[in-house]
């Protein structure tokens, strides 16, 4: 039986602050030292944030972080140390240090580097081919990065057969709904069918669209969850490890090297009793919501805002990114600003004004109407003779652009855009006008999830924070006289599935129809995705949340003749 107790650092680093990440790792060492851990392990490429992109392309970003990973050495006397780090020898690698009582051992690295979706790795990164194992606490240990375990057959494999009992795998796994489960799956999977204890570390925060969920879990040989950290938060998961001798059968085709050696036997002194929670995960529109917040408190704080400001329409979609940014924020740096025309129903100004009471945040109202009246007074002329269309509804929308952009440059509050993404997805939405924003929180939430979220936040609160009236009226940009948005779309129940199918899950025309939809309003919906890459492409960016995220995961050319709809 070899013990060994565990500790495992949940951190949310910031990409680029090396100092401030160096701090918070040497902070963490410190406080698992104090509380008996033999092991420490950090995230994926902790040190420098993730993922650093094109930074890692500038030799002295490279150079600094491993100035910084010197002083993560110089503070891990008395304890072993796994930290994400940019290794710079023999081409640049994404890699795992081994740390032990001031001195590094050695360093893994990353053999699988994820080249789909939001990855470039191999943009920046060579591969590794070395599975090491490490004798730690007198235990068979092997280590490896994020994607190396995914594989049924790679490095995890590789290592148990050479001995390992236990294997610390540092990731930076970028959340979506249902990722965790599909993650955790994995993992029980993984532990089983190789024999050995997993420890998974990984990163928590928001990094530009991207957020990572946190949720560091130890499942043991069978694949039985023994630990979990929590959600969406910084966390120190601290576990003593029991690890049975296990009988295996010897791989007599592989090389096996003896182990590295780090550290002699553990718990050689009484250590200070600790408690082991495996907390219960969200519910899974909870989580999303969690996700939304978190993306959103990082984004702004990370770039250094102190307010943000909101067009309110007393739609659903501004109400529920008024009610993200006051639970992220707090109310005091959330401004909502109320903006009527002569197509604004009565309801878009006391929805609007109901949601801010509840919320507690700052209102302004700001019409545009002698704007709206001084545009077509000056184009009169051009436009005499045409047809009133959307040129005089984008107008508008336009005119709200401007001034949330106005407030934005004058008093320094970034503008939340609130477009979510079935609007997205087929161009429901005006370029410099509802477009306009610096950061876009529901770009990724299509339309029918927007009204589950506001469901949910509304059961939290135990009340209608987000007013019922706001849930129950029909969909309108209001931007004419009695428009809904059904008017120009399918209704969000029948839209929203062929997106799923057609964006998500690149299903054909024929499939999708084949799914039970009608073929003339499926190829009314592709074209309208495909004519609306250029839109897209300007879009502010905006949290991560499904399997398939426009911008970082689909990219397709905007010029572009191939033809869905035929």
């Amino acid at each position: 039986m070899g013990k060994l107790r565990l500790a495992m650092a949940q951190i949310d680093s910031v990409v680029g602050d090396l100092a401030g990440n160096t701090a918070c790792i040497v902070s963490h060492v410190q406080k698992a030292r104090s509380l008996g851990a033999d092991v420490i392990a950090f995230p994926e490429l902790a040190i420098c944030g993730y993922p650093p992109e094109d930074l890692l392309h500038k030799p002295r970003f490279v150079e600094e972080n491993l100035q910084a990973l010197d002083a993560v050495i110089k503070a891990s006397q008395g304890i072993t140390v796994i930290v994400g780090y940019v290794d710079s020898h023999d081409g640049l690698r994404n890699a795992a240090a081994i740390i032990h009582n001031g001195s590094l051992i050695d360093s893994y690295h990353k053999i699988f580097l994820p080249n789909y979706g939001v990855f470039d790795e191999n943009r920046y990164f060579l591969p590794g081919n070395r599975c090491p194992v490490y004798t730690i606490c007198g235990l068979q240990v092997g280590v490896n990065i994020c994607e190396d375990i995914w594989f049924t057959s790679g490095p995890s494999t590789a290592q148990a057969n050479k001995g390992a009992e236990l294997i610390i795998n540092i990731s930076a796994s970028p959340y979506h709904f249902g990722k965790r489960n599909q993650r955790e799956k994995m993992l029980s999977d993984r532990a089983r069918e190789n024999r050995v204890y997993i420890a998974y570390t990984n990163m928590v925060g928001g990094q530009d669209e991207l957020v990572f969920d946190g949720a560091s879990d130890v499942f043991d040989y069978n694949g039985n969850l023994l630990i979990r950290g929590k959600q969406f938060q910084e966390d120190l998961v601290v576990l003593d490890l029991d690890i049975p001798v296990l009988p295996r059968q010897a791989d007599t085709n592989a090389n096996v090297p003896d182990s590295i050696f780090v550290s002699s036997a553990g718990f050689e002194t009484l250590k200070p009793p600790i408690e082991n929670i495996a907390f219960t995960p969200l519910e899974a529109d909870a989580e999303v919501y969690q996700a939304l917040l978190l993306g959103t408190r990082d984004y702004i704080n990370k770039n250094g805002f102190k307010k943000v400001v909101i067009g309110l329409s007393g739609g659903i979609d501004s109400s529920l990114v008024a009610t993200i940014a006051a639970d992220a924020l707090g109310p005091e740096n959330v401004v909502g600003v109320i903006m009527p025309s002569r197509y604004s129903s009565e309801g878009s100004i006391s929805d609007s004004l109901h949601l801010a009471g509840n919320l507690g945040i700052k209102t302004l109202q700001i019409p545009i109407d002698p704007l709206f009246q001084s545009f077509l007074n000056t184009l009169s002329d051009v436009f005499a003779g045409t047809e009133a269309n959307t040129t005089e509804e984008n107008i508008q929308a336009r005119i709200r652009g401007n001034l949330l952009m106005a407030l934005s440059n004058k008093f320094h509050w970034l503008v939340l855009n609130t477009s979510n993404k079935s609007e997205t997805a087929i161009g429901y939405s005006t370029l410099y006008g509802d477009m306009a924003g610096g950061f876009a929180i529901i770009k990724d939430v299509p339309k029918v999830l927007v009204y589950r979220l506001v469901h949910n936040r509304n059961k939290l609160a135990g009340f209608d924070l987000i007013p019922n009236n706001v849930l129950a009226k029909p969909p309108s940009a209001e931007l004419k006289p009695n428009q809904l948005d059904t008017d120009s779309l399918p209704p969000y129940e029948v839209l929203d599935p062929i997106l799923e199918a057609y964006v998500e899950q690149d299903k054909s025309i024929d499939q999708i129809v084949a799914l039970g939809f009608a073929a003339d309003i499926v190829k009314r919906v592709v074209k309208m995705v495909d004519r609306s890459e250029y839109k897209r492409r300007q879009a502010p960016p905006g949290i991560k949340i499904t399997p398939k995220a426009f911008g970082r995961d689909r990219r397709l050319p905007i010029t572009n003749r191939y033809n869905h709809a035929n």
